[in-house]
């Protein structure tokens, strides 16, 4: 009896969500990551009672952890999908799911199911500390705004985890992914800010996530940094499915 695409998909989904949620890599790396950005959040909002704040600046000190927030969820998305290389696992997945581009697509897909109320609760955790923390100081404080600015966060670092997926999914090894994409992201990308073009991935999507600012102009608008960060994300996931369909597991 043939299966409808639709059911097909829907099983391929719920398989690829339920090897997700098992793996135990994945609640290490989220639980880490939601620790590390309370503890920075601590630091940065203990630097900025000693100032004067307003609603911007609260955010700013909010979202001053976003910078090593995204590796978190680098390491997320690479684990994602190079976790099924490791004991030669992606076999017994092609066996059962002989549908590549449908099986990676909906990795992805799953991928996202997991990681947008993650992003949010972690980046949303990192704000309300100092809006707390800093409440005395919060003066007109705008909820639109503090809104507006966590959804660009959440989708920039849910961009980012898949894009980071795509690219272990054309390495399919772990360890050369998280060097090559932390390199760029720590080391080559602060080190050439100032020379290189505002349309690479970490660049246009900080945009998504900056607060207005009356001091200086935005080279691009959120949602021309979340067109360029999705376009980006696109292509790699298209070239990492591509592969997927053409080389051996």
């Amino acid at each position: 009896m043939s299966v409808s695409s639709g059911r097909k998909i829907t099983q391929i989904l719920g398989a690829e969500l339920d090897k997700l949620v098992t793996l135990p890599l994945i609640w290490l790396t989220l639980i880490g990551t939601f620790i590390l950005n309370l503890v920075l959040a601590a630091a940065f909002t203990s630097v900025g009672l000693q100032g004067v704040a307003g609603t911007q600046s609260i955010l700013n000190i909010g979202l001053a952890s976003m910078g090593y927030l995204q590796a978190g969820f680098i390491i997320l998305g690479i684990l994602a999908t190079c976790s099924e290389y490791t004991g030669g696992q992606i076999r017994t997945t092609l066996t059962t799911i002989p549908w590549r581009g449908f099986q990676l697509s909906t990795k992805h897909l799953a991928l996202a199911i997991i990681t947008i109320p993650v992003a949010f609760i972690i980046v949303a955790s990192g704000v309300l500390y100092a809006l707390i923390m800093m409440r005395d100081t919060a003066v007109g404080f705008e909820i639109d705004t503090m809104i507006k600015t966590l959804v660009g966060a959440t989708g920039y670092l849910t961009l980012t985890t898949l894009l980071s997926a795509a690219i272990g999914a054309l390495l399919r090894r772990t360890t050369p992914a998280l060097v090559i994409l932390l390199g760029y992201y720590f080391v080559v990308s602060p080190l050439t800010r100032d020379f290189q073009p505002k349309y690479f991935p970490d660049t246009a999507g900080s945009y998504m996530y900056m607060p207005p600012s009356s001091d200086e102009i935005n080279v691009l608008t959120p949602m021309q940094g979340t067109g360029i960060l999705m376009l980006w994300t696109l292509i790699f996931i298209t070239a990492a499915i591509v592969f997927y369909r053409k080389r051996d597991a």
